[in-house]
């Protein structure tokens, strides 16, 4: 089977057009990443170059060692994804020190995966142990009101979460875990991909302040499904703050608890403090 014909890489191509019709990517903002399936990389091994060079992670990912992943490509831009996908996406393959990546396919006139890749592979590294492996996509997009509310919020993980869970009723049922807070930090590096992922243990989804969202999931739907919530809920929120400089009526935490039992999703009571 032709890598493009196979089902992850049409979910990978239609997330990336998604997103870029969502305005989350400017230029060449935002990454995305999929870790393969073993079934699905046999399909496609006959299309699978063993000749591709080598490059370092930038970080040791030791238990991803041997794994397979389609990657978005430094400085390519989403909205070209589906339009030449071989020059703009790669699948890469991590060696066994966990230190270097093989590009297998993809960037055929030349590049190198996404600079957000150390995050990347932290992140899959995490959410494949705490999940039993069934979270395979990271996602990170430029969401316009997300990043705005970084410049007026706190930036704690209780207050950003107790916020998006008052703006609209799905969202404890969506991201009933919460999300995370990064400061702000130097992106692509090592020390913004261990911030990262130290709060992926707890969140599926991470806010960076100023920069966007980390998003991960078990599918292209889940995970895109995710940060779309979000964003939602942070246009409401922003609109919201517009119009008054206190809201006259909201969720309460005891409203909050009897969605978590209508829902049978677990709410952390660390966030449903009295203002």
């Amino acid at each position: 089977m032709k890598v493009l014909d196979a089902d992850f890489a049409k979910g990978f191509i239609h997330l990336c057009e998604s997103g870029f019709k969502r305005g989350w990517h400017e230029r060449n903002g935002g990454n995305l990443s999929y870790r393969i399936k073993p079934d699905e990389v046999e399909r496609i091994s006959e299309e699978l170059n063993e000749k591709g060079p080598f490059l370092p992670i930038g970080t040791k990912v030791q238990e991803l060692a041997g794994e397979y992943f389609m990657v978005t490509g430094s400085g390519k831009y989403f909205g070209n994804v589906p339009l030449e996908p071989e020059n703009n996406i790669a699948i890469i393959q991590i060696d066994q020190s966990g230190e270097n990546c093989q590009i297998k396919w993809g960037l055929c006139n030349g590049g190198v995966p996404t600079s957000e890749l150390p995050s990347h592979l932290m992140n899959h590294n995490v959410k494949k142990r705490v999940t039993d492996g069934s979270y395979r996509v990271i996602y990170h997009c430029h969401a316009t009101n997300i990043i705005a509310l970084t410049f007026v919020l706190p930036l704690k993980d209780e207050i950003f979460t107790r916020e998006l869970w008052e703006a609209a009723t799905e969202c404890p049922v969506v991201f009933p875990s919460g999300v995370g807070v990064v400061k702000w930090m130097i992106p692509g590096g090592r020390e913004i991909a261990l911030e990262t992922s130290k709060r992926m243990e707890e969140y599926d989804v991470v806010i960076w302040a100023h920069h966007g969202l980390f998003c991960s999931g078990e599918d292209f739907d889940q995970a895109f499904g995710l940060a779309d919530t979000v964003e939602k809920a942070a246009e409401i929120l922003v609109k919201t703050l517009s119009m008054v400089s206190q809201k006259r009526q909201t969720i309460q935490p005891e409203g909050f608890r009897q969605l978590a039992r209508a829902f049978q999703v677990d709410l952390p009571e660390k966030f449903l403090y009295e203002k």
